[in-house]
C-alpha cells in the first residue's frame, strides 16, 4: 500500500492527479500540464514536493570513513555545509544507488537517498559500517521541497537576507528560517536549473508550500520533474543506472575517485567502459521512449534508457547505453520503435544547459 506525504491533501486540493510512485501516492501533474510546469522552471519558479527521498544519518568518529566506503567519489576534502554527489556500487561495480552527502560537521553526515532504494539502501550502508559510526533512518522526520527555476533565488528573498542563503552551488546552510519554518536549505536540484530544496519537520510542510506559492513559485509534479531532468540529461536510477551498469558507463566518471579505496572498486575498474551513455536527437518522426533497441544498419548497437519530447527545446530526445565504439558524436543510428526505424543522431550531453 502506498504511503503519502504530508502535503498529499493540497496536492489534491490543488488539483494534482495523483498517481503511486516509488511506494508513494504523487502528482504527475496538476491543472496547468507537465509542458507549462516545466517551462515554468526553465522560465518562473517550480515547486516540487519530494518528501518521498530518505535521509540517512551517520554519526561518530567512524562516519567520514565509513562513507569513504561506501561512496565512489572522495568525500574528504568536504567542510562543513558543503553536499557532494556520489554513486554507492556493489560488489560488481554496479550501481546501488546514487545520492547527495551532506557534511554537517566532522562527526555527522547526512545522505540522501532516492524513494524507491531506501530500504535497499539502509541496508546495504548498514551491512558495511566500519567502526565508530551509528547510522540512522531519519526518512520519516523531515519533508523536503525543492523550489526550482530562476526566479527561485528572488521567492527566497521575500522570507530572508541574501546573506542566509548558501553562498554556492552544492552548499547548504541549517535553521534558516522560511515563512516561520525552520528548514535546511540547500543549493541543489535536478533539473538542471538554479534551485533549492528545503528540508523541514512534517507537520510545518504544507505552511510552507503554501508560503512558496503565494511568493510566486508554481506547483508541479513528477511529469515535469522527469522532463526537466531528461533535459538536462540527469541521469535516473533504474534507467541510466542500475545494479548492473557502472558508474563509468553511466557518465559519471567526473563523480569517481577511484585514487581511495570503496566498494566496487577493483570490479568497476575491471568491467572498464564497454558501453557509454550517449544523448540521441530524433531526427526522424516520432518519439523515441525507454527500452528501445539502438542499431546502425543491422547491428545492434545499444539500447535507450529514457526519452521523451523536451519542452524546452522542442523537440524528440533520449539518452541510450551503446557499445562504446559507436559512441561518437555525429554518429547517425536509428531506434526501433515498435517495429519501425526512427532516424536519430548521437549529441553531446547534456542537451540543455542552463545560461550563467
Amino acid at each position: 500500500m502506498e504511503r503519502k506525504t504530508p502535503l498529499y491533501d493540497l496536492h489534491v486540493e490543488l488539483g494534482g492527479k495523483i498517481v503511486p510512485f516509488a511506494g508513494y501516492l504523487l502528482p504527475v501533474q496538476y491543472p496547468s500540464g507537465v509542458i507549462h510546469e516545466h517551462m515554468a522552471v526553465r522560465e518562473r519558479a517550480g515547486l516540487f514536493d519530494v518528501s518521498h527521498m530518505g535521509e540517512v544519518l551517520f554519526d561518530g568518529e567512524g562516519a567520514l570513513a565509513t562513507l569513504n566506503h561506501l561512496m565512489a567519489n572522495d568525500l574528504t576534502t568536504m567542510v562543513d555545509g558543503q553536499v557532494r554527489y556520489s554513486p554507492m556500487l556493489n560488489e560488481q561495480g554496479g550501481i546501488v544507488d546514487d545520492l547527495v552527502v551532506c557534511r554537517i560537521h566532522e562527526h555527522r553526515y547526512m545522505a540522501v537517498v532516492n524513494a524507491a532504494n531506501r530500504e535497499k539502501d539502509v541496508r546495504w550502508m548498514r551491512d558495511h559500517l566500519l567502526a565508530g559510526t551509528v547510522m540512522t533512518d531519519v526518512s520519516d522526520d523531515w519533508a523536503q521541497l525543492a523550489l526550482q527555476g530562476p526566479k527561485s533565488k528572488e521567492i527566497l528573498l521575500k522570507f530572508l537576507p541574501e546573506e542566509a542563503l548558501p553562498k554556492k552551488y552544492y552548499y547548504f546552510v541549517t535553521e534558516v528560517e522560511v515563512a516561520g519554518v525552520l528548514c535546511v536549505l540547500s543549493r541543489t536540484g535536478y533539473t538542471g536549473e538554479w534551485g533549492y530544496e528545503l528540508y523541514c519537520h512534517p507537520d510545518e510542510a504544507v505552511k510552507l508550500f503554501r508560503a512558496l506559492l503565494e511568493a510566486g513559485a508554481e506547483p508541479c509534479g513528477l511529469g515535469a520533474r522527469d522532463t526537466l531532468r531528461l533535459e538536462a540529461a540527469m541521469p535516473l536510477y533504474g534507467h541510466e543506472m542500475t545494479d548492473d551498469i557502472s558508474p563509468l558507463e553511466a557518465g559519471l566518471a567526473w563523480a569517481v575517485k577511484p585514487e581511495h579505496e570503496f566498494v566496487g572498486r577493483e570490479a568497476m575498474l575491471e568491467r572498464g567502459t564497454p558501453r557509454t551513455r550517449v544523448g540521441l536527437k530524433v531526427t526522424g518522426k516520432g518519439i523515441v521512449r525507454e527500452g528501445q533497441d539502438v542499431y546502425i544498419g543491422a547491428d545492434k548497437i545499444g539500447v535507450t534508457t529514457s526519452g521523451t519530447h523536451l519542452p524546452y527545446l522542442g523537440g524528440a530526445y533520449a539518452m541510450a547505453l551503446v557499445d562504446s565504439a559507436h559512441a561518437q558524436v555525429g554518429t547517425a543510428v536509428e531506434a526501433d520503435v515498435r517495429g519501425r526505424r526512427v532516424a536519430a543522431e548521437i549529441v553531446p550531453l547534456p542537451f540543455y544547459k542552463r545560461a550563467k
